[in-house]
Parts: C-alpha cells; structure tokens; sequence
C-alpha cells in the first residue's frame, strides 16, 4: 500500500487552485492548502475536494517558520501565488513574484522534495519595461538556481468560468457605451482553460517530468479585440469598440489604478504592448 503524496499548494483560493485541488485529490494525492484568511476561503477550497484529502492552513506568506514546518511533510510543492497590481500592504511584485518563490524553492532543497512547479506568465521575456515581467523573471531565475528539480509554467491568459480576467472585462462592456482598446487591439493571447492547465500540473507530478520551462497555451490565437468581440457576444449587447491613442491611454491608467481593484494600471499597459 503506497502512502498518498502530499502536495503542498501556495495560492489555493483561487481559479487555478479550485480546478487543480480537484484533480489532484482525485487522483489520490493529498492536499494541503495554504491559505492567508481561513475563514474568508475555507469553505470554499474545503468543497472541491474529496474529505480526508485536504488540509487547510491559515499562514501568512512572510510567516517562515510556520511555512517551513509544512515542508518537512510535503513530496511536492506548487506555487500559483501571483499579483497583477501591487499594494500599498506590502504585495509588490518583487515580495510576491522573486522573494517568496525564492524562499519556497531554498525549502524544497532543503526538505528534499520530489518537484517543485511554479507558475509564471508567458511574454515576460520580452517586456522588459513592465515591473511586473521583471519580478516574474528574476523569481524564475533565482527558484532555478536554488532548485533543480523545478518545473516552471508559463500560461497565457487563463480562464474559466469563475476567471478575473473575462468577468471583470464582461462587467466594464455591460455598463459601458463603448471600450477602449490599447494598442489598437492588436495584443494577441492564447487563452489556456483553468483545466488544462491543472492537467498539465497533474502530469508533470504523475509522470516527473524534467523539462524546466513549460509554455502552456490554448489552441486559439486571439487579439484583445477578437476576445472583447466574444464577450460581447456571450452577453449579447453591441458596443463600440474604440483604439486610444497612447497618451490618452497612459491617462486613463492612471485613472483606473487608483480604484480598489484596479482595471488597468500603467504597468499593465506596458505589458500589453508585448503578445
């Protein structure tokens, strides 16, 4: 009778973390969670999976002791932490996207775990101008050299139907008589399904794959504009879609970033200059 492995998972709550807690667990893996707010997430993580296959843990990303004792329990570690906006409370890119997977990767050496998958974001080598791509990339760098037996995923856009991305862009096209598009439009993604990316984490495990850098895409090339038309289809209404000029655009970042949630900042503009 073998032991189940038990997979340690940063970044749980959300759309990626409910699609891969279902997978794993059922295929009899365990599952611990690591979660900043039980009780805000708890329930929700605690209903995507199989009873006796999850642990929930309430710790705070910079609480290393109480990480670390998780570690010594762990065969695997995945890491889905990941920002689009920083914060005043200390979430900047560089806490968040270099020096935690920094510090998971030093732990997955020092525990000796099986693997370690960490996700990124694909396009980042080229936007050089976009702090998020920098941060993303010096965390890749430094969990490679920490961390041998790491695996990173570097997913376009991913969806679902519970994803940021899509419901925030379908709530801005229903109140909105028009939207503006950067860039004319142009940028092109290829939108991967929040599924196929947990199957993809699923197989890398099950079958130790070795490669260090996956490049996960769906099977469609689509501009920002072809996406904006899609929605505007699935909600049925017409809108005008309309290229900014940049200036106007940097402008309207940085209104939009002062909002709670941000819809665009000035850093996400400038990453939307790269496909």
């Amino acid at each position: 009778y073998m032991k189940a492995k038990n997979c340690l998972i940063f970044g749980g709550s959300g759309q990626i973390g409910s699609f891969l807690i279902r997978k794993l667990t059922k295929n009899n893996l365990k599952v611990t969670v690591v979660t900043r707010n039980v009780h805000q997430k708890g329930l929700k993580i605690k209903t995507q999976a199989n009873a006796g296959y999850i642990d929930i843990v309430e710790a705070n990303i910079f609480e290393e002791k109480k990480i670390e004792k998780l570690f010594s329990e762990a065969d695997y570690c995945i890491n889905l932490i990941g920002i689009l906006y920083e914060k005043k409370n200390g979430n900047t890119f560089k806490n968040i996207h270099t020096i935690f997977p920094t510090l998971l990767a030093k732990l997955c050496k020092k525990h000796d775990l099986k693997h370690f998958v960490h996700v990124s974001a694909l396009g980042i080598n080229d936007a050089v101008d976009s702090n998020y791509a920098i941060s993303k990339l010096d965390g890749e760098n430094n969990i490679l050299s920490n961390f041998s037996k790491t695996t990173i995923l570097r997913p376009s856009v991913v969806f679902s139907n519970s994803d940021n991305f899509t419901t925030q862009f379908m709530t801005l096209l229903r109140r909105l008589p028009f939207f503006p598009l950067y860039y004319s439009g142009k940028t092109k993604f290829m939108p991967i399904h929040a599924t196929d990316l947990s199957n993809i984490i699923y197989h890398i495990l099950s079958n130790r794959i070795e490669t260090q850098v996956v490049e996960c895409v769906g099977p469609e090339t689509l501009t920002f504009k072809e996406i904006l038309q899609i929605l505007l289809d699935l909600i049925d209404k017409k809108r005008l879609l309309l290229p900014m000029p940049l200036p106007l655009a940097k402008l309207s970042a940085k209104f939009f970033q002062l909002l709670p949630k941000p819809l665009l900042t000035e850093d996400q503009l400038r990453l939307l200059n790269y496909d």
